[in-house]
């Protein structure tokens, strides 16, 4: 799935992004420990890997999009 990052804290590394349909998912520095993301910043493009469905859907990794 992919995002474009809504808000995002440096200090505590949490934020959130929205997905391409339009829902608001959190995510906290965990999401980000096994990826190797150093920073994001607001409007970012995101590729998402995620947990659940519907009201259960849930990051588990965030990462950069990157191009061929």
């Amino acid at each position: 799935m992919q995002a474009t990052v809504s808000r995002y804290d440096a200090g505590t590394r949490s934020g959130a992004v929205l997905t391409d349909q339009g829902v608001e998912l959190p995510f906290s520095a965990e999401e980000l420990t096994s990826t190797s993301l150093r920073s994001l910043r607001i409007g970012q493009r995101v590729r998402l890997e995620t947990t659940g469905s519907g009201a259960g859907l849930a990051i588990t990794a965030v990462y950069f999009i990157t191009m061929p």
